[in-house]
């Protein structure tokens, strides 16, 4: 049987080069299948780093939110339509409602619902190293972030979470999806 797996893109635009590199990588190497969403400030950084099409082109499953339950993916999740859930840019807000337990959106609903019905999770969280950090924006311009404390302490919270595996980097996915297959066949 084909996996599948659903990816979530965040606000983050961190690492989101890298994380579509990674689920490109992911359906190269392999028959699973995937379909996206993202929130809606995923979306506009999608569009901010015009990767849009090269997403598209992964898949003809692309969702974007409307509210925490449209489309209806916590739904689908639930049902274990999905193999895995892959949350890859995560902002530190959407890690801070998930170690929370806050799920009002829909990113943040699907972790929760998928969560329950033990459907692996696969995190890739940009703030998760002390200090300072270079981010590259779509201009070329690169700028320069300081990681808060507080947002250390939630990865290491979300690192505990049952059912839940951080990466430390996008390129990561790979490896991880085929180390969980393993484990649930």
């Amino acid at each position: 049987m084909t996996a599948k797996f659903a990816w979530a893109i965040t606000g983050a635009g961190d690492y989101l080069k890298e994380s579509v590199e990674a689920i490109h990588e992911v359906l190269q190497a392999t028959d699973y299948k995937v379909m996206i969403f993202m929130s809606k400030a995923g979306e506009k950084v999608v569009n901010w780093y015009k990767l849009m099409e090269e997403i598209k082109a992964l898949t003809s499953k692309v969702k974007v939110e409307i509210d925490a339950n449209t489309p209806f993916i916590p739904g689908v999740l639930q049902r274990r339509v999905y193999d895995f859930l892959v949350v890859t840019p995560a902002t530190a807000n959407t890690v801070a409602k998930i170690v929370h337990g806050i799920a009002d959106t829909l990113v943040t609903n699907s972790v929760a619902q998928a969560q329950k019905t033990n459907v692996p999770i696969i995190i890739y969280p940009v703030d998760q190293k002390p200090g300072s950090i270079k981010t590259v924006l779509p201009s070329g311009e690169t700028l320069t972030l300081t990681n808060r404390e507080v947002d250390l302490e939630n990865v290491e919270k979300l690192r505990k979470m049952k059912g839940v595996t951080v990466l430390n980097h996008p390129n990561e996915l790979r490896s991880t999806i085929e180390r969980l297959q393993k484990e649930k066949d």
